[in-house]
C-alpha cells in the first residue's frame, strides 16, 4: 500500500497506544546487514517510511497490510505524519541509512518529537564501512556531511552558507577527511573544488559506491583531474587523504604574535599593519572564544583579522578593506597562513555590514571617515557582552570615538602604548620609538534575564 494522504491521518485524534516510532539503521546489503531484532521490528510495522531504494529493497520483509511512505519531499511533514499515525495506534518504522544519528534523520526527529516517542536501532555508518574496506583507521578522520541542497560549484566568493563550506575549512587543517555526499554534491564537485583551490597535489581521493550492495565498487587513490573524468553512482562516500604534508613553516607559526614580516609584501615598507605588540594587546581585549564571530573593519594587511581567525578557529572572521592593493596582500597572506574561516570583502563600511552575522567581537582599524556612524552600528549589532576594539594614532579620532561611546552609553577603557625597538648604531644598539597608539576597548552590556 502507498502512503495515505496526510490529512486522513491527522484527522483522527484517538489516543496513541504505547507504540514508539522505531528508526532502524539499514544498509544496501539488505536483511543480512540487520540484527534479528531489527528485522522482526520491520516485519511488524504498520507504517514504514523510507527512501525509495530501501522501500524496494526491504519490501519482501514487510507484512502484507503495511503502508509504505516515501521520504522523498516529506521531511518537514514527517513529525506530523508520525504523530498522526501513532494516534491511530499504528506501529511506525523509519528506515535510515547507516547510523541514523550520524547526520541522519534521527537527529531531526528527536528535536521535533517527544523524546520518549522514539527508539533508534543503530547500524554501522557507511563511512565506517568505507574505512573498513580500505583497511585504514578512521579514529583520526574529520567526518563531514555535504548531503545538502544544491548550492552550485564552490566559487572564490562562496561563503559559510554554501554546502561545501565545512569541507573548505577542513582542507586547510585536516589530513584525513571522510564525506557523506549527495546527488547534488558529488565526487566530481569535490574534485572541481580542489582544482579551483590549487589543492590537487595535496590530496588523493577515494570514492566508495553502493557499499554493502552486490554492485559495490571502490575507486582508490585518484587525483582530482582523474575524478572529473569519471561518472559515479549514488550513494557514495568520499575519502580524502593528504599526500603532501603541510609545510613546517605553516605548522610552526604561533597562534598569537605572528611576526609583522609574515603579513607584508617583501618589497613593502609602507603597507598598513597593526604591529605585533599592538596586535597582541588588541586581540587580548577582543576576548575571543573558539567560536567567535569577528568583524575586522579596515583590514589593512589583514594582520588582526587573520590572527583572530587562527584563535577563533571554530568561528568566522568577516573583514572589509577598500584598497585594491591591500586586498591582494590580504589574500596572499590568507593563502600563506592556510586560513579558511576568513571572509574578505572589498568596500568601505558601513556598506555591506547588514549582510554580516551579528558579531561577538569587532576590530576597527580604519573607518573611512565614518567613525561615529560605525561605532553606533557596531554597538547596535554586537551580541550582549560583545567587545569593540579600536586603534588610533590621532587625537582627533580618539576624541571622536570617546565622545560617541559616551553618547551611546557604552562602557570603555583606553590604553596608550608606545613601542620602541632596538636598532644598531655603530657597534652598539639603540631604541627607535614607534608612534604611540591609543587602544580603546569597549564592551556591550549584557541584558538581564527576567526572572
Amino acid at each position: 500500500m502507498v502512503c495515505q494522504a496526510l490529512h486522513l491521518l491527522i484527522g483522527n485524534n484517538k489516543m496513541a497506544k504505547n507504540n514508539q516510532c522505531i528508526i532502524i539503521g539499514v544498509l544496501d546489503g539488505g536483511l543480512d546487514q540487520l540484527t534479528p531484532k531489527a528485522s522482526r521490528t520491520m516485519a511488524q510495522a504498520d507504517l514504514i517510511i523510507a527512501d525509495d531504494r530501501f522501500l524496494k529493497l526491504y519490501r519482501p520483509n514487510f507484512k502484507n497490510t503495511s503502508e509504505q511512505c516515501s521520504l522523498s519531499g516529506k521531511i518537514k511533514e514527517l513529525p506530523e505524519l508520525i504523530t498522526a499515525a501513532q494516534n491511530e495506534g499504528k506501529q511506525v518504522v523509519v528506515l535510515a541509512t547507516g547510523d541514523p544519528l550520524f547526520h541522519g534523520i534521527a537527529g531531526y526527529l528527536i528535536k521535533k518529537l517527544p523524546k520518549n516517542s522514539i527508539v533508534v536501532m543503530e547500524n554501522v555508518s557507511t563511512i565506517q564501512v568505507a574505512f573498513s574496506r580500505l583497511g585504514i583507521s578512521w579514529s583520526d578522520a574529520k567526518l563531514l556531511s555535504i548531503h545538502a541542497k544544491d548550492g552550485g560549484d564552490w566559487q572564490p566568493t562562496s561563503g559559510v552558507d554554501h554546502p561545501l563550506y565545512p569541507l573548505f575549512k577542513a582542507l586547510f587543517s585536516e589530513d584525513k577527511i571522510a564525506l557523506l555526499t549527495s546527488p547534488a554534491n558529488t565526487p566530481n564537485r569535490i574534485a572541481k573544488m580542489l582544482l579551483m583551490l590549487d589543492l590537487e597535489g595535496e590530496f588523493l581521493i577515494t570514492v566508495a559506491q553502493e557499499l554493502t550492495s552486490p554492485t559495490e565498487n571502490i575507486i582508490t587513490n585518484q587525483t582530482a583531474s582523474q575524478i572529473l573524468k569519471t561518472a559515479f553512482i549514488s550513494p557514495n562516500v568520499v575519502i580524502l587523504l593528504r599526500c603532501k604534508k603541510q609545510t613546517e613553516d605553516t605548522i610552526k607559526k604561533p597562534l598569537l604574535g605572528i611576526a609583522d614580516s609574515e603579513f607584508l609584501p617583501a618589497e613593502s615598507t609602507t603597507a598598513l599593519i597593526t604591529k605585533q605588540e599592538i596586535r597582541v594587546v588588541s586581540l587580548a581585549y577582543l576576548s575571543l572564544q573558539k567560536d567567535s564571530i569577528v568583524w575586522d573593519i579596515g583590514a589593512g594587511s589583514g594582520s588582526v583579522g587573520l590572527e583572530a581567525a587562527r584563535l577563533a578557529n571554530c568561528g568566522e572572521v568577516y573583514a572589509m578593506e577598500k584598497n585594491q592593493t591591500r586586498l591582494a596582500t590580504i589574500s596572499e597572506n590568507r593563502a600563506k597562513l592556510q586560513i579558511a574561516n576568513y571572509q574578505l570583502f572589498a568596500g568601505t563600511a558601513p556598506e555591506g555590514l547588514t549582510n554580516w552575522p551579528d558579531p561577538d567581537a569587532v576590530f576597527i582599524g580604519g573607518s573611512g571617515g565614518s567613525l561615529a556612524q560605525l561605532i553606533k552600528i557596531v554597538a547596535d549589532r554586537l551580541k550582549d557582552g560583545g567587545r569593540l576594539v579600536m586603534n588610533f594614532i590621532t587625537l582627533e579620532n580618539l576624541n571622536q570615538a570617546l565622545v560617541t561611546l559616551k553618547k551611546i552609553g557604552m562602557d570603555w577603557q583606553m590604553s596608550q602604548i608606545q613601542v620602541s625597538r632596538s636598532a644598531p648604531i655603530l657597534a652598539m644598539n639603540r631604541l627607535v620609538p614607534e608612534s604611540p597608539v591609543f587602544i580603546v576597548a569597549a564592551k556591550k552590556a549584557e541584558q538581564e534575564i527576567p526572572t
